[in-house]
């Protein structure tokens, strides 16, 4: 028995292509459908503070996302990049996540409140093989924004700069201030108060 023997050159190649979704799929599982999390998001993250669960991140040390652009649920095309000036917020979820079901009503009521305040809500779909399910989960809600189509979790992976406040549970949400920079973020499901803790201080911001 040659336990050290070379995969054949056919396998080798099959799981080489593997590595790179077991990789998203390990990142995404860290807290799959859950609440709670570590404050930061890798890195040095000691300007970010923390009350109930939200973290927030001053003026003076946000970042910039990276790119997230790509294909929505209904098949049109989305590029958060093109929202600069309003305030964005990112909720990141799954049709199968009980938790983001428990705040979708919270969502879509604060997003209709806000729009008029140049407020924009973008979901991104995770973890939903097929598109079905997660239009399911639109329609039973209402839910009145986009959302990119993430099944494996690229965006979510490569959207967020290394150090920064990122997703690192299911449900997720990210705030962006309206220079398009990372300005607050919650690993739990939120209910009206706690997203609008998140989102009012950035629409009183000049």
């Amino acid at each position: 028995m040659n336990s050290g023997r070379a995969l054949p050159r056919r396998s080798a190649r099959r799981f080489r292509a593997l590595l790179p979704a077991v990789a998203v799929a390990a990142a995404l599982t860290l807290s799959a459908c859950g609440g709670g999390g570590k404050s930061g998001g890798g890195g040095d993250t000691n300007f970010v503070t923390n009350t109930g669960g939200i973290s927030t991140v001053p003026v003076a040390e946000r970042r910039p996302v990276n790119k997230i652009a790509g294909e929505t649920l209904d098949g049109g095309q989305l590029d958060v990049a093109d929202l600069k000036g309003k305030i964005v917020v990112l909720n990141v979820w799954g049709s199968w996540c009980p938790p983001c079901r428990q705040e979708a009503k919270h969502f879509v009521k604060v997003a209709e409140e806000t729009e008029s305040q140049g407020v924009a809500f973008v979901g991104i779909n995770t973890r939903d093989a097929n598109k079905g399910p997660a239009l399911a989960f639109e329609k039973d809600y209402g839910v009145p924004y986009p959302s990119l189509y993430d099944p494996m979790g690229k965006l979510i992976v490569n959207g967020f700069p290394k150090g920064s406040l990122n997703p690192q549970a299911i449900p997720s949400t990210i705030v962006l201030d309206r220079n398009g920079k990372i300005a607050a973020r919650s690993l739990m499901a939120l209910n009206e108060e706690k997203l609008r803790t998140m989102i009012d201080p950035l629409i009183a911001e000049k």
